[in-house]
């Protein structure tokens, strides 16, 4: 019996074709972008711009997270969920507690009058150890303390329509009346690990 000889597959073409695969599909997926935090970072201060800025410590809202991600406020160890209403309080400033951040009076020129603001800083600290997650959480309720604030007062000021619903004019307005003012500190090697 004749042996037969199995035909052979002209396989010259298919990297060609692979190659056009991989364009294809290239250019038909989508790809989710994550979004990141929206912050913009101050430019590098020259040497002669650095100078030593004295704080009043009832102005300076601590929150520290350490190695093990327990976070503390103010030197008191806390609950992520405690952190809102705790920055809330803080950032609206009660005159009448001597604990609470000192007030300026601020001219909105939108509102044409002056208005009492605190002179809060929130300064977020963390150590090398901090879990990345822990960070971004506790930031994120930072970040909706003040923005719950800045709907409460677009409320206020400018009729029933929240931060995001207002002109550019009304947005700075309430910028002012409630400023972002979180301090981020380099990260230390303060507890453990």
């Amino acid at each position: 019996m004749a042996k037969r000889e199995t035909p052979e597959v002209n396989s010259g073409s298919l990297a060609d074709i692979a190659f056009l695969l991989l364009i294809y599909w290239l250019l038909t997926t989508t790809m989710d972008v994550d979004t990141g935090i929206a912050r913009q970072l101050p430019p590098i201060p020259e040497k002669s711009d650095i100078t030593e800025v004295d704080i009043n410590k009832r102005n300076i809202f601590i929150v520290l997270i350490n190695s093990e991600n327990v976070l503390r406020v103010n030197g008191k160890e806390r609950k992520i969920e405690e952190l809102r209403e705790l920055t809330k309080e803080f950032v609206k400033s009660n005159p009448d507690d001597p604990s609470m951040p000192e007030l300026e009076s601020v001219y909105i020129e939108q509102l044409n009058k002056r208005v009492d603001v605190g002179k809060g800083v929130i300064s977020l600290q963390n150590d090398r150890g901090t879990s990345y997650g822990t960070y971004i959480m506790v930031q994120n309720e930072l970040v909706a303390a003040v923005n719950e604030l800045r709907d409460e007062a677009a409320y206020e000021y400018f009729g029933k329509k929240s931060f995001d619903n207002l002109s550019d004019d009304q947005k700075e307005a309430v910028r002012k009346i409630v400023p972002q003012r979180i301090s981020e500190a380099e990260p230390k090697n303060i507890g453990g690990k």
